[in-house]
């Protein structure tokens, strides 16, 4: 089944930009020229053109046309559990907003329960999902399982902060991260909280945090857009 024009339209529009076709600030064509190349109505070129929008690909200027947003990559760096994210970014320029979807107590799958090391008889965790704007832009949804106790004690600051530094400042230093970085498609809620098409390839980060006496203190996923995240790490040559 072939999907909607608009967005065989937007998709196109966006190789182009990620191609280099249409640099950081260019205008792209005028409605009349893409309707003239695609053969489309108004609405349809309409409706690609705000694809684009969402995705943070490009900004409309009323009077003046649709032009490519300047894009700039995150990075994350993972050489060390002691810089995290918010920092990192801060580096690095890049405005960092949290928004929390979910924050509540759960009954975590059972490969959560074992990495987390929980009671059998009342295996719960708070389980947190929350979006990660960069520069106003969806980049990364983050979903986290936390132990009871600390997402009681920290229910507040962790609704709106990032949850290692939280951790660190309540004396919960994170002495160890074991992670895996996979890709995945976009399922449904995924597209639409990151603005992105059904089944986009995106990259997860998979983690266990651990602190003092080797103790797992949280699960989590971070599940980010390529254009938007990506990871950077060192490697020295053990001797």
């Amino acid at each position: 089944m072939s999907q909607p024009l608009h967005l065989d339209i937007s998709e196109q529009l966006r190789q182009r930009i990620t191609a280099g076709d249409y640099l950081p600030g260019a205008k792209l064509p005028s409605e009349r020229q893409l309707i003239a190349e695609f053969q489309v109505s108004r609405i349809t070129v309409r409706r690609a053109i705000a694809n684009l929008v969402d995705q943070g690909l490009a900004i409309a200027h009323q009077g003046k046309g649709v032009f490519v947003t300047e894009r700039r990559k995150a990075v994350y760096t993972l050489t060390s559990p002691g810089l995290f994210v918010a920092e990192d970014l801060q580096n690095q320029g890049i405005a960092l907003t949290v928004k929390t979807l979910i924050f509540e107590q759960v009954t975590p799958p059972q490969s959560v329960q074992q990495l987390l090391q929980l009671p059998s008889a009342e295996p719960t965790a708070y389980l947190q999902k929350k979006i990660l704007l960069m520069e106003q832009v969806p980049g990364c949804m983050d979903i986290t399982y936390v132990l009871p106790e600390i997402g009681e004690l920290l229910a507040s600051a962790l609704q709106h902060q990032m949850t290692f530094p939280v951790l660190e400042r309540h004396n919960i230093p994170i002495e160890r991260v074991e992670a895996m970085i996979e890709c995945q498609n976009a399922d449904p809620e995924l597209s639409q909280q990151l603005q992105v098409p059904l089944g986009h390839s995106l990259l997860t980060y998979h983690h266990t945090a651990y602190t003092t006496g080797d103790r797992p203190v949280l699960h989590g996923a971070s599940i980010s857009r390529g254009d938007r995240f990506c990871y950077a790490v060192s490697l020295n040559h053990a001797r």
